[in-house]
């Protein structure tokens, strides 16, 4: 099986196509790493699991999203995304760009 590349980074904001919220990245999977039961329950539109899937913050929430390539694209908003977890995994620089503090994997 061919891995893909992530076509999105760490530090990144995006919009998920189908739950409609913001978030930012805070670490990628280069395929999905979670169990059978959790991808039935949440993973609605079955989305591939040979491809990226990023853990994401999500924006006016205090939780982490679990999302498919596939269902994500880049939010072209300047808007800030709050959650609290924020701090604890990322760092900003002057000009607001996001690096990461640590890895979840």
């Amino acid at each position: 099986m061919e891995i893909r590349r992530a076509d999105y980074n760490i530090g990144q904001v995006i919009y998920h196509k189908h739950y409609n919220f913001r978030g930012i990245i805070v670490d990628v999977d280069a395929e999905f790493s979670g169990d059978d039961e959790w991808y039935e329950e949440h993973a609605k539109n079955k989305p591939s699991k040979d491809q990226p899937w990023y853990h994401v913050l999500v924006d006016d929430d205090s939780v982490m999203a679990y999302v498919s390539e596939q269902n994500i694209c880049s939010d072209v908003s300047d808007l800030n995304v709050e959650n609290p977890l924020i701090l604890d995994m990322l760092s900003s620089d002057e000009n607001g760009q996001y690096r990461s503090l640590q890895t979840l994997n």
